[in-house]
């Protein structure tokens, strides 16, 4: 099974921005769908975005425009580039692999993102 790594969280004002990344331990990175998810405090764990091996990209409503996804075969990483955050953004952000042969799926332990002034 994957191991999934995330960094770049932290703490940033309303209208900053912040790139989080995904290490995936793995030499087939190209065969995983990766994710990006969020769990805000009594809220449930939401879709923020995806992005499919071909590069096939969505995104949450909520997101569009502010967020890019993207990912580095090369490197094993997927990236998260947020911009014009907003206090709503705060979460714990997880990164979400799915092996498109056995269908199994990885979560990494999370990164804090806390968006206030």
């Amino acid at each position: 099974q994957v191991q999934l790594v995330e960094s770049g969280g932290g703490l940033v004002q309303p209208g900053g921005s912040l790139r989080l990344s995904c290490a995936a331990s793995t030499r087939i990175f190209s065969i995983y769908h990766m994710g990006w998810y969020r769990q805000a405090p009594g809220k449930e764990r939401e879709l923020v975005a995806r992005i499919s091996t071909s590069g096939t990209t969505n995104y949450a409503d909520s997101v569009k425009g502010r967020f890019t996804i993207s990912r580095d075969n090369a490197k094993n990483t997927v990236y998260l580039q947020m911009n014009s955050l907003r206090p709503e953004d705060t979460a714990v952000y997880y990164c979400n692999s799915v092996n498109t042969i056995t269908r199994s799926d990885s979560w990494g332990q999370g990164t804090q993102v806390t968006v206030s002034s």
